[in-house]
């Protein structure tokens, strides 16, 4: 009688241990291992956070896209935890169009664009009736247009949003062809215009910086500063925060600023303050 007692405790005992690992396990606050997807032009910053993740526990594992995946789709069907490659205004557009959940929990970068040519050294020299390569998409079509008008080459209309389009433009005195072109190709059709706006980490990954840059924007852009995004349900999660407090520390602010030499502008604003980013917009016109 006492060995069947003894039995049903030890059986007792160890179904509450087993219970109580699987609950250690696949708790989120056990969880050690975060997928983020990035893009190249941000691959060595990722790589210099994965060694500080590593002494807090945190296995970051980054994924390299390419341009032919975009690192939003591999979020919504949770094949990456977080991203890091797109500013705020694109996030926005994307949301809407795709009718998508994803959502900043950082601020990280401003990474300016910039009008580069290989045939003119100003805007001065940019002749009449040329044309001038944009990014395809709204978000980058709208920031292309606004750089223009900083440089006084365009006026965008009164009520424009911060997308780009064929009727965003109010003005046009030099008569300019407005050509939007594949963001990842603006670097070779530059050589076929008398200009490209080119996002900075394509600038970047085609040798060029903003010291080549005709104009670029500058660092008080809003709409333009770039995030780390999850899913909505994932807004809170405590590991993601971890990397957040990583990637916004000093150290990983000096890192940016000698590796990229001023290409990158760390810009760690709150969130509260990111999501006044289209009052920039009004400011603009």
């Amino acid at each position: 009688m006492k060995k069947k007692w003894f039995l049903f405790i030890v059986l007792v005992i160890c179904f509450l241990l087993t219970a109580c690992s699987s609950d250690s396990t696949n708790g989120e606050e056990k969880k050690t291992k975060v997928k983020v997807g990035v893009r190249s032009s941000e691959l060595k910053t990722w790589e210099f956070l994965k060694e500080g993740a590593a002494k807090e526990g945190i296995e970051l594992e980054i994924v390299n896209f390419t341009s032919a995946y975009d690192p939003n789709q591999a979020l919504i069907e949770g094949e990456i935890d977080i991203n890091a490659f797109q500013h705020v205004a694109y996030l926005d557009y994307y949301n809407t169009k795709n009718g998508s959940n994803i959502v900043p929990i950082a601020a990280t970068i401003m990474a300016p664009i910039g009008l580069y040519s290989s045939k003119y050294e100003s805007i001065e020299d940019i002749p009449d009736g040329s044309q001038i390569a944009v990014p395809n998409d709204a978000s980058n079509w709208g920031r292309a247009l606004l750089l223009l008008q900083e440089a006084d080459l365009i006026t965008v209309v009164d009520d424009f949003d911060g997308n780009g389009g064929e009727d965003k433009i109010k003005d046009n005195p030099k008569n300019l062809e407005i050509v939007p072109v594949d963001s990842f190709n603006a670097p070779v059709v530059m050589k076929d215009t008398a200009g490209a706006v080119i996002n900075n980490g394509v600038a970047v990954e085609a040798g060029l910086t903003l010291k080549d840059a005709i104009i670029h924007e500058s660092k008080t852009a809003k709409p333009y500063i770039n995030t780390i995004a999850t899913n909505s349900k994932d807004k809170d999660n405590k590991l993601f925060k971890q990397i957040v407090k990583l990637y916004q520390s000093n150290e990983t602010a000096k890192f940016i600023e000698e590796t990229y030499k001023g290409n990158y502008i760390p810009t760690f604003i709150s969130l509260d303050e990111l999501a006044t980013y289209k009052e920039s917009y009004s400011n603009n016109k």
